[in-house]
């Protein structure tokens, strides 16, 4: 995160780096260049970066960053953001993981509108172009879920049906 920052700052972008406390004190992650927010979980710093950014793009990583694509993907799919999720997919990194979303979204275990949330290219030129012609065409039945009311004693009805 620290060389990304850096790297960003540098290019004349505004940087703002969400961390939790705990990797920023441990200094597991290098020195964010301009603003730094410390957040006490990764839930919370998901939250922040829901209430800061247009959208989300992983670079190649581990475990971490693929929590945070699943994450942002459910939080997507349960109607709490429109946000795309890019992935820049240097040397194909993403391929298998893009392949799995397909297959998925075949079987009908993640509907369109989720699926299509995941925006993969090469190249950072690529992606912006990419990120600024989405559209998010949301799923009809996750659209009926109004989050703003908190929690609510009523109850709404879904179908859920299954279909085979």
């Amino acid at each position: 995160m620290g060389c990304v920052s850096t790297a960003a700052h540098v290019g004349g972008s505004q940087v703002l780096g969400i961390i939790p406390t705990a990797l920023a004190e441990g200094n597991f992650i290098g020195k964010i260049v301009r603003e730094e927010l410390q957040v006490p979980t990764t839930q919370d710093r998901i939250s922040k970066m829901l209430e800061n950014f247009d959208t989300f793009i992983a670079l190649p990583g581990g475990i971490g960053i693929l929590e945070e694509i699943f994450q942002t993907a459910s939080w997507a799919q349960l109607n709490i953001h429109y946000k795309p999720i890019g992935m820049l997919n240097v040397d194909g990194f993403f391929n298998k993981l893009l392949s799995f979303l397909d297959q998925a979204g075949k079987e009908n275990f993640i509907p369109h509108s989720t699926r299509q949330i995941f925006i993969s290219a090469s190249t950072d030129e690529d992606m912006i172009d990419k990120l600024q012609d989405f559209v998010y065409k949301p799923d009809p039945v996750a659209a009926q879920i109004d989050w703003s009311k908190g929690s609510s004693s009523k109850k709404r009805k879904m179908d859920l049906s299954l279909h085979l």
